[in-house]
């Protein structure tokens, strides 16, 4: 349809222009001029000139306008970009130093684990020392215990109010022979 109206814009006028009517020669012959070309001329440009003259400063405002609005939209888009690009530097800087501080966490809890299972290891051989040391003391003590109770048994056995005049060689045979 649109094609159809801009076609007819365009032949109408140039077939009206194309039909040389009388009117056109009359026009000639009352002039003189076989053309009315310079005419048109100076009415274009009277045209031209008053277009220009109502149109060029909101057009101009326009595109200065529209010029001015784009630098800014430009400038903005430079300061976001720069905010950015501050920003990734400022994480990049943080996340550097929260993988130092990560290795340094790290090193301070393996040399941790290191001291306490030092102590530990520590704490157990004095343990298992003193175990061993009440045990020792202990085995000698039932040691003691039990010679004494074998001594009094043997004492009180053997040793009647009879055998009070008993020599040593006859006490330490007796006692040698309940210990063996």
């Amino acid at each position: 349809m649109k094609k159809i109206v801009l076609l007819s814009l365009f032949m109408v006028p140039a077939m009206l222009l194309a039909s040389g009517d009388a009117e056109s020669s009359r026009y000639f012959a009352q002039t003189g001029r076989e053309s009315d070309f310079w005419p048109r001329v100076i009415n274009f440009t009277i045209f031209a000139s008053l277009l220009y003259y109502l149109i060029a400063n909101p057009i101009k405002n326009f595109f200065k306008g529209r010029s001015e609005g784009i630098a800014e939209q430009l400038n903005e888009i430079e300061k976001k970009l720069q905010a950015a690009k501050d920003e990734k530097k400022e994480a990049q800087n943080r996340l550097d130093e929260s993988k130092k501080r990560a290795e340094e966490i790290l090193a301070d809890a393996k040399a941790e684990a290191i001291l306490l299972a030092e102590k530990i290891a520590t704490a157990n051989q004095n343990e298992l020392a003193l175990l061993d040391k009440q045990l020792e003391e202990k085995m000698s003590l039932e040691e003691r215990k039990a010679a004494r109770e074998t001594i009094d048994e043997i004492l009180s056995e053997n040793i009647t109010a009879d055998d009070i005049m008993l020599d040593e060689a006859k006490v330490v045979e007796i006692i040698s022979k309940k210990v063996a």
